[in-house]
Order: C-alpha cells, then sequence, then structure tokens
C-alpha cells in the first residue's frame, strides 16, 4: 500500500515585520539598556549593548521579512515579546485556530472531508500546553473521528511525523493521516539578542497523507521514502519546561528560550544533511541528478546554498532549490514545507523532489516524492 501527499495548506499570519523594523526596535532597547547601566558599564562591570542593521540580518542569513502573529509586543523596546492573550479552556487554543485553518486548506486541495482523515499529528518545535494534546484537540475541532497526538523533533517535527503518518498509511492504521505544524517561533526567541533576534517568525502548515487508492490518476506526490537521523548535540537548546518552577535561581535566563551556537551549527549540520540526502537517494536507486527540486528548511540562506551544492556537486538554481525564508523568516519545522506548498505547480509527472528539515537535537528527517 503506497502513501501519497494528496493535498497541502499554510497559515499565514497577516502581521509583518521588516528588518528595518526588528532593527530599529532593537536599537532602541540598547540604547536604553546602555543608558540604564551607563556607571556599570564605565567601570567595567557591564558589557555595552551593540546595536544591529539591517545589512547584518541579511548578510548572515538572507532575512528580509517575517510573519508574525503579534507584532506590537515585539516592537515594544520595554517588552520585546509578542502579546498573546491566554484563552479560556472553552475557547480554541492558538495553536489550534492555526491549525485548523491550514488544514482545511489541505483538505480542500485534496477533494477531501474530515470524514475521510482517521488521524492528527501536530508535530512542531513548540507546544503551548503540557496536555491535553493540542492534537487531540484540533481533532475535535475539525471533527475527525479517530487518533490524534503531538510529537516534537524541534526543527524536524513536519518531516517526522510525515514518517509517522506514512507507516499508518502504509501499514493499514489509518485512510488518511493530517500532519499539522503550528509555529509560533515568535515566542520563544530572545528579541534582545543581537546574534538571533530575526532569526524566527510565525506560520502554521498541513499535509494531508492518504493511500494511493484514494487519490485521483495524477494527484499528488508519492512518497517514496522517508529517512530520520538523530545525533545528540547542545548547540540549539531550548531549557524551558516544568522543572524550571522547582529552581527559582534559572527562571527568566536566557537559556530558556532559544539559544544556539551558530559557526558550529553551520559547520556541522551542513555535511551531516548532506550526507544524509545523497545516503537516502542511493538506498532508492536514485541519484542527485534524478532530482528537480530540493525543499529545504528555511533557516539560513547560506547554509541552504552549501547542502544544495554538496548535494547536487554545484551550485543550485533558485528554481532547484527554493527559498520562502527572505519572507517568512525560519519557521522551524513549517519551512521546508512552506517550500513545498509554494513552489510544485511547475512540477510534471515523474519529477522527484527531497522535502528534508534538519536542526536542533541535532534531528534529520528527509522525504522523496515523485509527483504523479
Amino acid at each position: 500500500m503506497k502513501a501519497v501527499i494528496s493535498g497541502t495548506g499554510l497559515y499565514t499570519p497577516p502581521a509583518t515585520i521588516t528588518n528595518d523594523e526588528l532593527v530599529e526596535a532593537f536599537n532602541q532597547f540598547v540604547e536604553l539598556f546602555n543608558e540604564e547601566h551607563a556607571e556599570a558599564i564605565a567601570r567595567g562591570e557591564v558589557t555595552a549593548l551593540q546595536p544591529s542593521s539591517t545589512e547584518f540580518i541579511e548578510k548572515a542569513s538572507g532575512i528580509k521579512c517575517r510573519h508574525v502573529v503579534d507584532r506590537e509586543g515585539i516592537l515594544d523596546p520595554r517588552r520585546m515579546k509578542p502579546y498573546i492573550p491566554e484563552r479560556s479552556n472553552d475557547e480554541p487554543s492558538v495553536q489550534c485556530e492555526m491549525a485548523v485553518s491550514a488544514a482545511k486548506q489541505a483538505l480542500e486541495q485534496a477533494g477531501k472531508t474530515a470524514a475521510d482523515v482517521d488521524a492528527v499529528i501536530v508535530a512542531c518545535s513548540n507546544l503551548q500546553r503540557a496536555y491535553p494534546a493540542v492534537a487531540i484537540e484540533v481533532q475535535s475541532a475539525l471533527g475527525i473521528d479517530g487518533f490524534a497526538y503531538d510529537m516534537n523533533v524541534a526543527c524536524s517535527s513536519a518531516t517526522f511525523g510525515l514518517q509517522a503518518a506514512v507507516n499508518s498509511v502504509e501499514n493499514g492504521a489509518a485512510r488518511a493521516v493530517l500532519v499539522i505544524s503550528p509555529e509560533i517561533c515568535s515566542a520563544h526567541l530572545n528579541f534582545r539578542d543581537r546574534d538571533s533576534h530575526f532569526i524566527f517568525g510565525d506560520a502554521c502548515t498541513a499535509i494531508l497523507v492518504e493511500r494511493e487508492e484514494q487519490t485521483r490518476p495524477g494527484q499528488g506526490f508519492e512518497i517514496l521514502g522517508t529517512r530520520l537521523k538523530t545525533e545528540f548535540s547542545n548547540n540549539i537548546r531550548n531549557n524551558f519546561g516544568f522543572l524550571n518552577r522547582t529552581d527559582e535561581s534559572g527562571v527568566g535566563k536566557p537559556d530558556k528560550l532559544f539559544i544556539q551556537q551558530g559557526r558550529k551549527v553551520f559547520k556541522e549540520v551542513s555535511p551531516l544533511v548532506a550526507q544524509t540526502i545523497q545516503a537516502h537517494l542511493e538506498s532508492l536507486s536514485l541519484s542527485p541528478n534524478d532530482l528537480s527540486r530540493l525543499w529545504l528548511h528555511q533557516a539560513n540562506l547560506n547554509m541552504n546554498q552549501l547542502i544544495a551544492k554538496k548535494v547536487l556537486g554545484r551550485e543550485a538554481s533558485l528554481q532547484e532549490a527554493p527559498v520562502i525564508l527572505d519572507e517568512y523568516a525560519n519557521t522551524s519545522s513549517a519551512g521546508s514545507v512552506i517550500a513545498f506548498h509554494k513552489h510544485q505547480d511547475d512540477l510534471q509527472t515523474g519529477d522527484l523532489g527531497v522535502i528534508c528539515s534538519f536542526g536542533a537535537g541535532y534531528s534529520i528527517g528527509s522525504v522523496v516524492v515523485r509527483h504523479r
């Protein structure tokens, strides 16, 4: 029994922040901090903060803009974090709302309804609560009769979720599975950190995976294979969790938000991703020359260009390795799926592509697909 991606959906928050706006707010914060700590800075007890710039951001990442759930709180130099009001338990959660919007698009594209789906996997880097599972809430909101669960493998959550969906479809556990990635990355980003304040944006993607015999001839993408790889590293980390309250000395520390050693990540992850893709292709008796498209995780333009070059053995064109991070920034696990969602219509029957994500863990997910 073969599994097919028959539909995709995307929820994009309406609010946006350009690099210029983000830099203006950050530099106002820097001025306020340096003024407040002027005497300590003069005594050498505190290090003065340095301003950011649009040029620095674009050179370092390729990011020009980002969509966010809330912009006012982020751009307030005295707050520097989104304002997302708590909702009552009787209201849909923020992630549920995003997920339902993306899921309905995926169902519509596939020509299916909730009655055709047996499972929901909410796969994302940050879940807004421990339980009940956001996936079960989404399942209920969509009216799906079946099962649902959450999973988190950081930026690789969507591709790991895809493999789980493929397994459920191919072993007969489900006719169709929705894999949904509601990423509110702005809520775990330290907007006071010059090295990372520009990295993330918010979005939600949805992918419908179903049995081939349930799809129309020529519809969607056949999943030829999936491959997962993990290797432990502390170079990308977020220590926020339920144990924080058991030691008050750690509350509010920088490690309770996103932190990374960017240069180490670039150096260590890039070759590992390229090797994983190449080995995956070889296991399917395919070569990089057979690929028409690389839908890569959208974290850093320089990193993606290097990975594509290592895989193909040459520079990749924007058509071969499309970029969406200039508009969306890094949306964690949603990034490669956004690229897939937006850059697939030009492909022809038989064209091959790889959806690949990579990030904290380290974790890498590779999904090879063929246009039907």
